[in-house]
């Protein structure tokens, strides 16, 4: 009665044109909406297909055991690295610009000064031999992945789940998550995958062109049944929110969960209409307060933010070895073009600041750890090639763009995130949302920032779930 009440204020607030727009913008939707719910009663999949990604031809058979994996490093690694650190040129940063222009050059030289002096980056390799690292060989290429499981306590319920991370990002970002996941919750805890998307990290990068996400999950599905799992959860953000649902599109009899922290929209008339009528009448559309909050002025934090912020992507979408061999041969520009990500995709206030505000979410050994994992492995280059290989084609006609998913879904909405998806907008592709979230703070790397809410949040996902 409360909503029905503002509802009607809002409405009566406006002059007679704009409730005559408004009539016709929702009994346009009322009919997009009843075409929509005929097409979405059937259940579809994406073909999972096949692939050889390996140098050279495919052979008659491939190795499928899984072995043991180290992370190692050198003197001689080390030594080189400080050799191209003290051959670095540094340009003075514009005053007051903070990080509108970039990375800041006056507080680079302090990251750059601690990765030179304080930095030990053999006693962060020890650190991520902590957990169990592994290698198989999936479509010809060397996959590398973590897994972890629980000890085990009487009757508590393990639940296979894999976490896929972005870019740039890496399988490091779950480091924090980790040990939250694997604890009891209530007769409940998991047993975490965690592996290097092709072309990241310790992953071998494809050697042929056509790589996508479509590629990707199917390479993590045959990871997760290799493993002995029939069944299983998926959690991801940037793109690792795109691969997992691809995944749960193409085998939904396996993926008992999807949980996303980062979800896009598909266009269309529901969204237009729900962006002309949201901001009068928010719960016409299936908008709440804190949609409207987060979402208008649209273009201004959409539109505007989106064009200040995806400069990268072009660049990565279009010719990404030419700034990748920049990249894969300056240690310091590697850190600037990483961490600048880091920080205003955390907050975007944080361009205004001189250093980022980078250690207020994040320790400098945690960021130069990230940036340590694509430089001693040579993988910017072709961390950059998957976007190529994802926008080689119109991404909205894509067969994935245009299939529905049906598996129970829970989507962790944070504040900062680059963009907003209500959950009426998440609704048109993923059909079964069992758990919508409005998180209370963090940005586009929650496993990282806040690992305590992010990982509350899949718990309680799974929960819900289990219990369907």
């Amino acid at each position: 009665m409360q909503r029905l009440q503002l509802l009607k204020e809002s409405f009566f607030g406006l002059d007679v044109v704009q409730q005559q727009l408004l009539i016709g913008c929702a009994v346009a939707a009322g009919g997009v909406l009843a075409y929509a719910m005929q097409r979405r009663s059937k259940v579809k999949t994406i073909p999972v297909g096949e692939g050889w990604w390996g140098a050279g031809e495919k052979p008659p058979s491939e190795d499928e055991n899984i072995y043991p994996f180290t992370v190692q490093t050198s003197d001689k690694e080390i030594e080189d690295l400080h050799e191209r650190i003290d051959r670095t040129r540094f340009t003075d940063p514009l005053e007051d610009s903070g990080f509108q222009y970039g990375f800041n050059s006056s507080y680079l030289k302090k990251v750059v000064s601690y990765w030179r002096n304080t930095f030990d980056w053999k006693k962060q390799v020890a650190m991520l031999n902590k957990f169990p690292h592994f290698k198989t060989k999936i479509e010809g290429l060397d996959v590398h992945f973590i897994h972890v499981r629980p000890p085990h306590r009487g009757d508590q319920r393990l639940l296979p789940l894999m976490l896929v991370h972005g870019w740039p990002g890496s399988f490091y970002e779950f480091y924090k998550i980790l040990p939250l996941l694997t604890q009891n919750h209530d007769g409940i805890s998991f047993e975490v995958v965690i592996p290097s998307i092709p072309g990241y990290g310790f992953s071998e990068a494809p050697h042929k062109k056509g790589f996508n996400s479509l590629a990707a999950a199917r390479i993590f599905i045959t990871l997760m049944e290799r493993l002995g799992f029939s069944q299983f959860y998926l959690q991801g953000g940037d793109w690792g929110s795109l691969i997992t649902t691809n995944m749960a599109q193409m085998r939904p009899d396996c993926v008992k969960g999807l949980h996303l922290n980062m979800c896009m929209s598909t266009r269309g008339v529901k969204v237009l209409l729900s962006i002309m009528i949201g901001p009068y009448l928010p719960y016409l559309v299936g908008f709440s307060r804190e949609d409207v909050r987060r979402l208008f002025p649209f273009f201004e934090k959409n539109v505007w933010e989106m064009l200040r912020e995806s400069g990268y992507l072009h660049i990565q979408a279009t010719k990404p070895d030419t700034a990748g061999r920049a990249l894969n041969d300056s240690p310091v520009g590697l850190a600037a073009y990483i961490l600048e990500k880091f920080s205003t995709w955390t907050h975007m206030k944080n361009r205004d600041l001189e250093d980022g505000g980078l250690e207020r979410k994040f320790s400098l050994d945690d960021l130069l750890t990230n940036v340590m994992i694509y430089w001693t492995t040579g993988s910017i280059i072709s961390s950059m090639r998957f976007y190529k290989e994802n926008f080689n084609s119109n991404p909205n006609t894509r067969i994935d763009a245009r299939t529905g998913i049906f598996v129970p879904t829970g989507l962790a909405a944070f504040p900062q995130e680059l963009m907003h998806c209500p959950k009426s907008w998440a609704q048109i592709r993923f059909r079964n949302i069992v758990s919508y979230t409005f998180m209370a703070q963090g940005g586009h790397f929650p496993a990282l920032e806040e690992p305590q809410l992010l990982a509350g949040d899949i718990v309680q996902f799974a929960k819900k779930v289990e219990k369907l």
